[in-house]
């Protein structure tokens, strides 16, 4: 071989060296873009699942309190109508009592006193 056949190969093993590189490298570059891409949208998808996760507990912790507490006053409110409604009830049938007493007395004081 001489020197006019053995630069012509070296010139292509070169270039194949170079291009085979390159692609190498680019395949590499786009692999990593993909991963970091991908890493990038699960975060922000396990984020934003995070926030809506923690939104709906928050709702949720909220309206139980506030039906709890709903809850609490109406049966507070039931509790203070039953109470005052037994206390005007027994204040009404002891006053009726005392009546019935009075009256039974005046009578039976006229009918003796007659």
């Amino acid at each position: 071989m001489n020197e006019w056949t053995i630069t012509p190969i070296f010139y292509v093993v070169v270039v194949v060296v170079v291009v085979v590189v390159v692609v190498v490298v680019i395949v590499v570059v786009v692999v990593v873009v993909v991963v970091v891409v991908v890493v990038v949208v699960v975060v922000v998808v396990v984020v934003v699942v995070v926030v809506v996760v923690e939104v709906v507990v928050v709702v949720v912790v909220v309206v139980v309190v506030v039906v709890v507490v709903v809850v609490v006053v109406v049966v507070v409110v039931v509790v203070v109508v039953v109470v005052v409604v037994v206390v005007v009830v027994v204040v009404v049938v002891v006053v009726v009592e005392v009546e019935i007493v009075v009256v039974v007395v005046v009578v039976v004081v006229v009918v003796v006193v007659d």
